[in-house]
């Protein structure tokens, strides 16, 4: 009964936002249409910075309660700059994300390192997520 729970539970998307990503420095991408096509797939919470600019935008991929199970951690995408690329990280979402099914090699293009410590400032920014 609990991993019928666990299935349940999807996949959770942040999206940086509000510094360089979101920002006019990054073309090619309707931003808030990109946070809309996320929010098809799974919850999407949005951040102010997750520091790492050079990588704009940048949309972290949580596992579902499944890929936690199966030892998945968050996946961070950056340069996730055109439709294309967003559609290819709303397949993997829908297909499970990390720890359900296996990340699509393209994605392996946007794959970056997470920053040892997140810069200080502002928490999460939930008020524009509707769910």
């Amino acid at each position: 009964m609990p991993m019928e729970r666990a299935r349940r539970v999807p996949c959770r998307v942040t999206v940086c936002r509000d510094c360089c990503c979101g920002g006019p420095k990054v073309t090619g991408v309707d931003h808030d249409e990109q946070i809309a096509r996320l929010r098809e797939e799974a919850p999407v919470r949005v951040a102010e910075c997750l520091g790492v600019c050079e990588h704009a935008n940048v949309v972290v991929v949580h596992p579902s309660a499944e890929g936690r199970a199966a030892g998945a951690r968050p996946v961070w995408l950056g340069l996730v700059n055109d439709p294309a690329a967003t559609e290819d990280v709303a397949g993997w979402i829908r297909a499970g994300g990390p720890g359900a099914a296996p990340i699509p090699a393209i994605l392996d293009l946007h794959l970056l390192t997470p920053p040892r410590r997140l810069p200080a400032g502002p928490p999460l920014d939930d008020s524009r997520d509707p769910a």
